[in-house]
């Protein structure tokens, strides 16, 4: 008498699903370390308007109400702006500049920046605060 059953258990494991799993995390944190880059490392309060504008070859350049200038978190001079901007941005290709500028910043600083971009063939965005 013959009393095998039919239903029979293999032993080995089938690594697909894991790999599977262990792939979709891999993309969850790819994207979610790409969101988390920020470049607001300095606190300005910046005027307020609707839109978004992302570019990963960014720069930050900000102007504090006491016309202090910042490149990315670093502190320049007026007279070493554009230097400083050539210098260490010269590597990426078509770089943007974000213009982080205070609320009560005059224009002039503002213009002044945004002629050294356009000299250089660097495109401006004005950063704002959604309301």
């Amino acid at each position: 008498m013959n009393l095998k059953g039919r239903n029979k258990i293999s032993p080995e494991f089938n690594m697909s699903s894991m790999t599977d799993v262990v792939f979709l995390l891999l993309i969850f944190f790819m994207i979610a370390s790409t969101l988390a880059k920020q470049l607001n490392t300095i606190k300005v309060k910046l005027p307020q308007a609707e839109g978004k504008t992302e570019n990963r070859n960014a720069f930050a350049v900000t102007i504090t109400n006491s016309n202090k200038f910042y490149i990315d978190s670093k502190i320049t001079s007026k007279n070493n702006l554009e230097d400083q901007i050539i210098s260490t941005y010269s590597s990426l290709k078509a770089p943007s500049l974000i213009l982080r500028a205070e609320e009560k910043v005059p224009i002039d600083e503002v213009i002044f920046v945004m002629n050294v971009a356009n000299r250089n063939g660097i495109k401006v965005v004005l950063a704002v605060e959604s309301p």
